[in-house]
């Protein structure tokens, strides 16, 4: 695994103090039983990138996974533990969990329906943590973690045996109170209200967030995109055809219409378009990335004989996108997904590790 981090200053978490021990001195209603605990967190560590490493032999032997930072993350709280996860076997973060909730920290729990029979979120169940599923016909798709109100884990990553061990995939960790509320209002929306996929609202209370000097924009699926107005296809594919110099992706599904029609417009423009596509999906109903190969864009087909289920895109090296999102007209109609916009050269550059080594390894 390897672990990149985004210098931040300090003021976000002195700010934070500040304000707690103002309400604490104002409100005239009884004081709640503990004031809000940091996370274990240094100050320039805002923001940490983990990806996946399916080639070391560590994971060969199920260890230094990303799912052991998020399960040392998860025994750290101090009061309430919300995940959002398609599917969950990790032994890792099953534990984390109980022994969190046996503390007596709020631990919750969404997931997608057809996996709710496993062993892992029955004992969760048995153990009295609350689970709720959606019973739809389409994906609660979503990977996230709110930790103590402040602490945001998601990306492309499955907690299971497989994404974390055997494919290749990104967790990304945030450490913002805004942000920790627009991921509370989407897991609010799930587990309190029932409401998955065209039920979910266009709420999100903060679209935009600053870390530092990184703003990141905010999107939740099926919801309408928070800033734009737009379809969150229609606001990547204009990103993609604001780029001067280079689009590169990584793509697990690829179907979307938008975003294929702006890679070509780039391309033909003489930007430099290049991607890799998991192989098991080159041929799927719409795939978007015969018709780019066949227009000379530089798409290879991954090496991992397992799964490339990235979701990213990184465009002139300048803004990240990633998260739970695949780009495609499920992902953007149906199913419930979160997909972070990142205007950072040092993310961008840290991804772009990640990228090259998956491209190098692809095939043409």
């Amino acid at each position: 695994m390897r672990k990149r981090i985004l210098p931040i200053g300090l003021f976000l978490i002195q700010a934070l103090i500040a304000g707690c021990l103002l309400w604490s001195q104002q409100s005239n209603a009884d004081p709640p039983a503990a004031l809000p605990t940091l996370p274990a967190v240094e100050p320039d560590q805002s923001v940490t990138l983990f990806f996946t490493e399916p080639y070391l032999p560590q994971s060969e032997n199920l260890e230094g996974g990303p799912d052991e930072e998020l399960a040392a993350a998860i025994r750290n709280a101090s009061y309430s533990v919300d995940m959002a996860i398609y599917n969950l076997n990790l032994w890792s973060i099953r534990d984390a969990l109980l022994e969190a909730a046996a503390r007596g920290v709020q631990v919750r729990l969404v997931t997608e329906h057809n996996n709710l029979e496993n062993a892992e979120i029955r004992s969760l169940q048995n153990a009295g943590i609350p689970v709720h599923s959606d019973e739809r016909n389409h994906l609660m798709h979503h990977k996230f973690v709110v930790i103590d109100k402040i602490e945001v884990w998601t990306g492309s990553m499955n907690f299971t045996v497989n994404g974390a061990y055997h494919n290749n995939n990104n967790l990304v960790r945030l450490v913002s109170s805004e942000l920790a509320a627009d991921y509370t209002r989407e897991f609010e929306e799930m587990f309190v209200s029932d409401a998955y996929g065209a039920l979910s609202e266009s709420d999100t209370p903060y679209p935009e967030v600053w870390l530092g000097d990184t703003l990141i924009e905010v999107y939740f699926s099926p919801d309408e995109g928070a800033v734009s107005g737009n379809r969150i296809s229609s606001r990547l594919a204009d990103l993609i055809h604001s780029a001067e110099e280079s689009v590169y992706l990584l793509a697990f599904s690829f179907t979307s219409d938008p975003i294929a029609n702006a890679l070509l417009e780039r391309y033909h423009a003489g930007v430099d378009v290049r991607g890799v596509i998991e192989s098991s999906q080159i041929n799927a109903s719409g795939a978007e990335s015969v018709r780019l190969r066949e227009a000379g864009v530089d798409l290879r087909l991954d090496g991992n004989p397992d799964t490339m289920h990235h979701k990213v895109l990184i465009i002139d090296e300048q803004i990240l996108i990633l998260g739970s999102y695949n780009f495609t007209r499920s992902a953007e109609e149906k199913n419930d997904e979160n997909l972070l916009i990142l205007y950072s050269p040092t993310l961008a550059a840290e991804f772009l590790i990640e990228f090259d080594k998956i491209y190098h390894n692809a095939s043409p």
